[in-house]
């Protein structure tokens, strides 16, 4: 019988998959815990209408990380650290404070994880900082670190 999966099920099929699966075990078990619906017709058309209306909320979001991209190229964040005679700072800048700051400053959330920071900045300067925005969108924000 071919059902179409409505949640996760360990090793037979992921919510939205069709399978084949054998009558006995979609009637007994499947369907009566409403862990998948028979693929009908018109289950079918609702699954790819779902299918369709996925995608198309995942090109959007898509869109704005793009959009965030370009906004955040323009973009500099500034911090002010303490620091020594050789510019080397006391502490260090997180993507905690970068994120922070962000907000403050420019009004845009970002999640301190979001931020790739390899190890914490140490130093004075400008610095480029990478920032995942989506799975395939990268952008960088520019911090400039001022001393006290």
């Amino acid at each position: 019988m071919k059902v179409i999966f409505t949640s996760d099920v360990k090793g037979k099929g992921k919510k939205g998959e069709i399978k084949n699966v054998s009558d006995g075990y979609a009637r007994n078990y499947l369907l009566k815990n409403n862990l998948a619906v028979e693929a009908t017709g018109g289950n079918m058309k609702a699954q790819q209408a779902k299918d369709a209306k996925e995608e198309q909320k995942a090109e959007e979001v898509k869109k704005e990380a793009e959009q965030l991209k370009e906004t955040l190229a323009d973009m500099e964040v500034k911090l002010v650290a303490k620091s020594g005679d050789s510019g080397r700072l006391f502490g260090s800048i997180t993507s905690k404070q970068i994120a922070e700051e962000l907000k403050k400053s420019h009004n845009i959330k970002i999640d301190k994880r979001k931020i790739e920071l390899d190890e914490p900045i140490r130093t004075l300067g400008y610095t480029n900082v990478p920032v995942k925005l989506h799975n395939e969108v990268t952008g960088t924000i520019r911090v400039h670190i001022e001393g006290k």
